[in-house]
């Protein structure tokens, strides 16, 4: 699955679009590397998400196409 939907399915990133944005501003790494909006994410990769001054770390355990609210924590663990 392309990163940026899984950004937008798992709601770490609420929207795709800011998904893209944050990929294009090289705030998003995948196993410590910079990663484009288009990056095939698979189970067990790490993505590090630069929020300002806050990282958020999380390791994929999961990936889905779609994914009810409710559910959407179980696509990751927080590193």
């Amino acid at each position: 699955m392309r990163l940026d939907k899984y950004l937008k399915v798992s709601r770490l990133i609420k929207r795709r679009t800011v998904a893209n944005e944050a990929c294009d501003a090289g705030r998003v790494l995948v196993n410590d590397k910079p990663a484009k909006a288009s990056a095939n994410v698979k189970t067990g990769d790490i993505i590090e998400i630069r929020f300002g001054t806050r990282t958020v770390r999380v390791e994929v355990l999961d990936v889905q196409e779609t994914v009810r609210k409710e559910d959407a924590e179980s696509l990751f663990r927080y590193l």
